[in-house]
């Protein structure tokens, strides 16, 4: 996987994006194995999981109760229920959000953001669902960090890892 280093091509590349008037967080127009529609996904989830998974919303840091679980077991995709990141693999960054080192293979897609701040986007590989982002800030063996809104997540606790 790679991680999008800030370029001044890559910066002039988002920009151009942007003003473009692309939207800035939608996951990609592709098809996905689940899709249920904008009046679907409403009804199967919450306001605000629907304003996190299908409108690229960032929860506020520290407010998700799954940012302090401690429990073995997986986090799933909310949208969907694809899982997508063992406990094992969890660690306090000191941000606020659930933070991850590696997701479960297969599990996410990645999407650069067009908003001019040059982050890599981390999506649901079965829904599409915005999960959150992921920085080349974490600690080994990967170096990276997942960082993830909890309401894009659904705790499933003793589930094989």
């Amino acid at each position: 996987m790679k991680i999008m280093k800030r370029t001044k091509r890559n910066f002039l590349d988002a920009m151009a994006a942007a003003f473009a008037g692309g939207p800035a967080h939608a996951a990609p127009a592709r098809p996905y194995e689940i899709d249920h529609g904008s009046a679907g996904w409403r009804r199967r989830l919450s306001s605000e999981q629907y304003r996190v998974l299908r409108r690229g919303g960032t929860e506020p840091p520290f407010a998700s109760p799954l940012l302090k679980e401690g429990r073995d077991g997986v986090y799933a995709c909310a949208g969907c229920g694809l899982a997508m990141f063992s406990s094992a693999t969890k660690f306090e960054s000191g941000t606020g959000w659930p933070s991850f080192w590696k997701p479960l293979d297969g599990a996410v897609a990645m999407h650069a953001e067009a908003t001019g701040h040059m982050r890599n986007e981390v999506h649901c590989r079965r829904c599409g669902g915005h999960l959150g982002h992921v920085f080349d800030d974490g600690p080994k063996p990967t170096g990276l960090r997942y960082c993830m809104n909890g309401a894009a997540l659904e705790f499933r606790p003793d589930a094989p890892q």
